[in-house]
């Protein structure tokens, strides 16, 4: 299976039996694969999914949490807009639908259609926000491949909700961005460490594991290739002198603790989460950026800290954690 569909198909089968994480998760999925229309003058919500296994557990769902008993359609496609080949699901609810959209917070007390996400949502407990993860990563969710393009999407029904969300993932831990792609507002998340966490935090731990396995996998060829087709001392040098480079500062974070800066430790861990990256990248990378200086700088300081630690302790400093044979 592909990467998303190894994805959904594990999140599906969670079933979080708190009350809250099970609201939040519905609310997700009818927020970002459909929400609310209009038909014949009355509110329906609609949601749109691409496996009648997902289509038949959200309408269990609306039935058990609101007493709703909703409709359930085949929505034959050939491709478009929309991208669905095969055709896709429709869990659809007419009658009760006003009183549905309300309970669920995509309709407000003025029965105007709440553009991102319901506020008890975005502000509940951990699970909750996760749950609010699961359901949107079901309802319009995609993962590529591990590689220098790797990224987790998620497609929004709106600016607002893309915002919504990249907030409740924040809260996570999870490094997510709001971004136009090519009209549509999504939530991407792009770097390897954010995917994984992404992944572990709406539940798919077996499939974040093996993406991550993948991704070092790729990683480690990539280095080796990059190594075997060195003609030139001066890249081979510099690939050295990254090697040495990262080993300090992991050293040096070892050394120090807790006690470390909050700027050098993101200085350290920008280092480590891109070792072969230029100290320009690095600073392109850092959030919000940083010169090619500001960063060399906070990495001098974090491992001269480190060394007058050690030194101090009684201990090894940074330069023996350097490999032999890429000593200066």
């Amino acid at each position: 299976m592909s990467p998303t569909a190894d994805v959904k198909t594990e999140l599906a089968a969670i079933r979080d039996p708190r009350p809250t994480a099970r609201v939040a998760e519905l609310t997700a999925i009818l927020r970002f694969s459909g929400g609310l229309h209009y038909i014949a003058g009355r509110v329906a919500v609609e949601a749109e999914l691409e496996s009648d296994p997902l289509a038949r557990r959200v309408a269990r769902d609306i039935m058990e949490l609101y007493g709703v008993r909703p409709e359930l359609h085949r929505v034959q496609a050939s491709g478009g807009a929309s991208g669905r080949v095969g055709g896709h699901f429709a869990v659809r609810v007419i009658d009760g639908g006003e009183t549905l959209a309300r309970q669920t917070g995509l309709l407000d007390a003025r029965r105007r259609p709440v553009r991102g996400l319901p506020n008890k949502l975005t502000t509940g407990a951990r699970h909750d926000l996760a749950a609010v993860w699961r359901g949107a990563f079901l309802a319009a969710g995609a993962l590529s491949d591990p590689g220098r393009s790797a990224a987790l999407e998620i497609s929004c029904p709106s600016g607002e909700a893309a915002m919504a969300l990249v907030g409740a993932g924040h809260r996570l831990g999870i490094a997510a961005k709001a971004r136009e792609v090519r009209g549509v507002p999504r939530v991407v998340v792009r770097d390897g460490e954010a995917i994984r966490v992404a992944l572990a935090e709406m539940g798919a731990t077996r499939t974040a594991q093996a993406w991550e396995e993948q991704r070092q996998r790729r990683e480690v060829r990539a280095g080796v290739n990059r190594l075997v087709n060195f003609d030139d001392a001066n890249l081979r040098r510099s690939a050295q002198a990254a090697v040495a480079a990262c080993a300090r500062v992991e050293r040096a974070l070892e050394i120090l603790g807790d006690e470390v800066p909050e700027h050098l430790r993101e200085a350290g861990e920008l280092r480590l989460a891109h070792r072969d990256a230029s100290l320009d990248e690095l600073g392109h990378h850092a959030d919000p950026p940083l010169t090619k200086d500001a960063v060399a700088g906070r990495i001098r300081r974090l491992l001269a800290m480190a060394d007058k630690k050690a030194t101090q302790d009684g201990i090894p400093g940074t330069d023996a954690a350097v490999p032999e044979g890429l000593e200066d």
